[in-house]
């Protein structure tokens, strides 16, 4: 099954037509669909994993970047609406939890709701930070993305690659850091949180406030580890979805 925006939005690196869920799965800023090309193949054939493409990087360098998390999720949900006949997770990771977050928003208000929510590395919306890593020139840019450390270190020793690559980069910090969360109804879907316990992007405290956006069950686990604590614990990870996705738990929830 796919839409007509699949070759844009959508990468299913292990296709599983007969799985009985689907995980969508959000980069972090400056991150891309490939990241999660190994969660992919760790869950198929169980699950058919799709992994979001932003515009602005890789196969969609050529197409101008989406500058606010409402662009980015307004696309993400018209693409993935033909793909929402079968149990549907979302997953995000740093950006990509807020986007999930304003992506399962956009499905409840259509009627659709999302089997579950996993959010990793990042503040619940209610506890925004003011932030302007975006605002920095190319260099102060840079330093803070090697400090966070979940970016190959030789994309910053090629010139040509890290020209290629600082635009979206910046037009996702950019999403990230002015993001501001718009009261509205709780989430029916319940909300899985995941961080790294030192965390330089998101305490515990601050992740732990993912409980007030849902009305559904909410858990938080907790990892040795930084910002990309998901690089070493992505077994466990995985192992949190699984658990959660248990066959006689899933239904199409409409």
């Amino acid at each position: 099954m796919a839409g007509n925006d699949e070759g844009l939005w959508v990468r299913r690196f292990h296709p599983a037509d007969d799985a009985p869920f689907r995980l969508v799965c959000f980069p972090h800023a400056g991150g891309s669909a490939s990241y999660f090309f190994p969660v992919s193949r760790a869950l198929s054939p169980s699950a058919d994993v799709l992994a979001i493409q932003y515009p602005g990087r890789q196969d969609r360098r050529r197409e101008p970047g989406l500058a606010t998390i409402a662009e980015l999720a307004d696309g993400v949900t018209e693409a993935l609406l033909p793909w929402l006949d079968r149990p549907t997770v979302l997953f995000g990771h740093s950006m990509g939890a807020s986007l999930g977050f304003e992506v399962a928003r956009r499905l409840e208000a259509g009627d659709v709701r999302p089997h579950a929510l996993f959010v990793s590395g990042r503040v619940a919306p209610s506890r925004a930070r003011d932030e302007t890593v975006h605002r920095r020139d190319d260099a102060g840019l840079i330093a803070a993305v090697k400090e966070l450390g979940g970016t190959d270190a030789q994309i910053f020793e090629d010139e040509a690659i890290l020209e290629m690559v600082l635009p979206s980069i910046r037009t996702d910090y950019t999403a990230a850091e002015t993001y501001r969360y718009t009261p509205g109804p709780l989430l029916r879907t319940p909300i899985h949180a995941h961080v790294g316990e030192n965390d330089p992007k998101a305490t515990v405290d601050e992740v732990r406030d993912w409980a007030t956006h849902t009305s559904g069950r909410f858990t938080l686990t907790t990892y040795p580890g930084g910002h990309f604590y998901l690089n070493t614990h992505a077994p466990a990870v995985i192992g949190a979805i699984s658990d959660a996705l248990r066959p006689s738990d899933l239904r199409v929830t409409q």
